[in-house]
């Protein structure tokens, strides 16, 4: 099993979930947060005055898929997070050495 966390633009969530609903990934939990990557923030006019924003706002996306699956969850994922600008976000893939589903105690894909 993997383990994806994806941090993308906010405007491309609902792109992003509905890539992931027609390839099988049957959940997925959502955070609003807040970082910057080699952009390094940006500046901003207020009225008349110059401020640096250094955090910008973002969403991580973090889901749990078979093995079978994360290659295809990770195209889905950089399709529709794609604008071809800067700040489109990252992927990154790790290994889920295991799972429990609470209710009935189900463990590895099973409890996907």
């Amino acid at each position: 099993m993997k383990l994806i966390t994806a941090v993308i633009k906010p405007f491309r969530l609902d792109e992003v979930r509905e890539a992931l609903v027609e390839i099988g990934v049957s959940g997925l939990t959502v955070s609003e947060v807040k970082g910057y990557g080699r952009q390094k923030g940006h500046t901003e006019h207020y009225q008349g005055d110059e401020y640096n924003v250094d955090f910008l706002p973002k969403i991580e996306i973090t889901i749990a898929v078979p093995d079978k699956l994360e290659d295809q969850a990770v195209e889905a994922i950089t399709k529709a997070a794609r604008t071809g600008k800067i700040g489109d976000g990252k992927i990154f893939v790790s290994e889920l050495e295991e799972c429990v589903r609470i209710r009935t105690g189900e463990t590895g894909d099973s409890a996907l």
